[in-house]
């Protein structure tokens, strides 16, 4: 039986990693990373829930060849030792937030840009709320960084890790610029 399909169902494996900022889920759909959400988020199940409802899939615990490599590539972000993942992304969500998600990863290591910047460079600059509200729905965190999108007037916004994890995660960044 194909792993990937139980009971008519697509599966998304999914399983726990321990970040020095807390803990990630990564999840699975075949050879798709299409999950890297902060265990702690309060939108938690709502993430889950469009996941299942948009890829007619269930959630498993476990892991697949993927997630393994997204743990190896999260190891070495972490450990400063890389700035660039190679993981195969899957991204689950309206044409709109697909084309902030995929903004998001032009965004340079070390770098911010303001919700205001990234809807000018999607060509949508009246979009900001819209534009704001896709990058708190986006369900590939570090792997698509949505931490790097601040306020208009640099001030920290949003972020499902919490504040504290966004401040984290770019000052770790801005340590770690000259790999």
């Amino acid at each position: 039986m194909n792993q990937s399909v139980m009971n008519g169902k697509n599966v998304i494996k999914v399983k726990q990693y321990q970040s020095p900022c807390g803990i990630l889920r990564l999840g699975s759909l075949g050879d798709w990373l299409c999950m890297c959400d902060w265990s702690e988020n309060k939108h938690r199940d709502h993430v889950d829930r469009r996941l299942q409802r948009i890829l007619n899939a269930d959630i498993v615990t476990g892991s697949s060849d993927v997630i393994d490599m997204a743990e190896m590539q999260l190891d070495d972000f972490f450990a400063g030792r890389s700035r660039e993942f190679s993981v195969p992304l899957l991204f689950t969500g309206t044409d709109f937030q697909k084309t902030v998600w995929t903004a998001l990863l032009k965004i340079p290591y070390g770098q911010t840009v303001s919700y205001g910047e990234l809807a000018r460079r999607i060509g949508r600059p009246e979009a900001v709320r819209a534009v704001a509200n896709a990058n708190g729905a986006n369900p590939l965190s570090i792997f698509a960084p949505c931490h790097r999108v601040i306020g208009s007037d640099n001030s920290l916004t949003g972020y499902s890790g919490g504040l504290d994890v966004k401040q984290m995660l770019l000052e770790f960044e801005r340590h770690h610029k000259t790999i």
